[in-house]
């Protein structure tokens, strides 16, 4: 059985809610910017001090943000028009006063419904746990490009918490999960935030055979290891990098003509083999794709790092027998790291599709969506233009700097390392030689980039034009080289 979030228990949660100040704001005014910090540290001693005097509100906070027993009266109290005994059939709560379920507010003043983590329920998960607002949602949140389009597909929505970002730009949503109580707990979600989202139970493409859409999202199991399913928030059943595979390979299919797919994956790094070789085999034709890579993570510490996400210590017996298989099946595999990075594809009928792997290991501070977007523009822009850039005005914008590093030598100092740096987005950074910081120093808007190179080439000696057409190529799409 899995709880009945039906659209009238949530419109009388969400009336409690918002009678109690239990939103994203309100918390942050109960508690103060120190203990909510403190509170995202996993340190909850400072909330609870601050939520003592905060009314219905600070019930709240305690019950589903810390985790703390309250008694029946202050519940029945702070959960207003919603019947106690509805609460606690329906795992809102439980009979003894505590949460039952993960009911927080999030960001744009929304509510997200997932399970009790591990450290919540002071146990391992279950097999279909259902989980929260986490590092890899809000990673996939914020490298999703935000345009308006008309039909929205959030494939394995989970608790729904990709529909919720979705609702700001898409006319219509759809969400799937191969999981029952994943639908479930996406319902609640969906109905606490008053949105008509369909959902359907399915796996992986089949609940929208035949049908496509203007963008696809999606946090896919993507865990790699062996084919197995321990647990169906990460596991996919599929040996390895499968799960990446399969939706790479077959989302452009259920993408309107222009439509764009943006997906969390992960892919093997084989000793002796080019993980980007290995990415793009993946693609069907006919596909823009842009894979970046974030991490690579080391075999071992990505088996420990699993482990405890689903409340398994590693030390345990049953930790060591689970590592030890899985070190086992990469060792087997000739696995040397494990990727993890963002893919974006773009249905395209043109012959000349667009296909770039890329590092992007260093942080940065900025949304990737953003960035998403501007690549696909700049991809359509160069095929459109690609045979017009010697003729083209281009300009260097305001946030793209050129940083020097010089080594002293026998004349003095001498330049040893030349690098462009964009110093907004993700931070794009190329080393050019002299010749072509020279060029760039000459865009800005006046000259084509034929008449720029001929000016050069009378003053330092004969540039290569197609060497320098294709570096302007790589800037641009990179936003360092707009055109005026």
């Amino acid at each position: 059985m899995h709880p009945d979030l039906s659209p009238d228990l949530c419109a009388r949660l969400r009336e409690a809610f918002l009678a109690a100040g239990y939103t994203a704001d309100g918390v942050v005014d109960v508690l103060g910017p120190q203990a909510h910090a403190a509170l995202g540290r996993g340190e909850p001693e400072p909330a609870r001090r601050a939520s003592r005097d905060a009314g219905l509100a600070g019930t709240l906070i305690r019950l589903f943000l810390l985790g703390d027993t309250e008694p029946e009266a202050a519940v029945r109290a702070a959960l207003g028009p919603v019947d106690l005994a509805d609460a606690v059939a329906n795992e809102i709560v439980t009979a003894e006063g505590r949460a039952g379920l993960d009911i927080r507010p999030y960001e744009d003043n929304w509510w997200v419904v997932a399970d009790l983590d591990s450290d919540q329920r002071g146990a391992a998960v279950g097999a279909d746990h259902v989980l929260g607002v986490g590092h890899a949602s809000v990673s996939l949140a914020r490298a999703t490009a935000r345009r308006p389009v008309g039909s929205l597909l959030d494939l394995g929505t989970g608790c729904g918490v990709q529909v919720l970002h979705a609702s700001k730009h898409a006319a219509r949503l759809t969400a799937t999960d191969l999981s029952p109580r994943a639908l479930a707990l996406a319902r609640g979600t969906a109905h606490l935030n008053e949105l008509d989202v369909e959902l359907l139970r399915g796996e992986w493409f089949d609940p929208v055979a035949g049908r496509r859409f203007d963008q696809v999202v999606c946090n896919p199991p993507f865990v790699v290891g062996p084919p197995r399913v321990d647990y169906v928030y990460r596991d996919s059943g599929l040996a390895g990098d499968g799960a990446s595979a399969l939706v790479v390979r077959r989302m452009p299919e259920h993408l309107t003509e222009g439509g764009v797919g943006q997906l969390l994956a992960s892919w093997l790094h084989r000793e002796g083999e080019d993980w980007a070789e290995r990415v793009t085999s993946w693609l069907p034709p006919g596909v823009d794709a842009w894979f970046v890579q974030r991490d690579v993570a080391d075999p071992a510490l990505y088996v420990g790092t699993w482990l405890r996400d689903a409340g398994i210590d590693p030390r345990s017996p049953e930790g060591r027998a689970k590592a030890s298989a899985w070190l086992d099946w990469f060792a087997a595999e000739r696995v040397a790291g494990v990727g993890f990075g963002y893919v974006t594809l773009r249905r395209t009928d043109e012959a000349d599709a667009e296909v770039v792997c890329e590092d992007l290991r260093h942080a940065y501070d900025d949304p990737l969506g953003p960035e998403t977007a501007r690549w696909l523009d700049n991809v359509a822009w160069l095929r459109a233009h690609g045979d017009e850039l010697l003729t083209t005005r281009f300009t260097v914008p305001p946030t793209v700097v050129l940083e020097e590093v010089s080594a002293p030598g026998d004349e003095g100092w001498a330049s040893v390392v030349r690098r462009l740096h964009r110093t907004d987005g993700p931070g794009w950074q190329h080393e050019v030689d002299e010749g072509t910081a020279r060029l760039l120093a000459g865009c800005r808007g006046a000259l084509p980039l034929a008449d720029l190179l001929e000016l050069l080439s009378l003053a330092y000696g004969e540039l290569d034009p197609e060497s320098a057409v294709s570096t302007v190529r790589e800037l641009v799409r990179h936003g360092m080289l707009v055109p005026a």
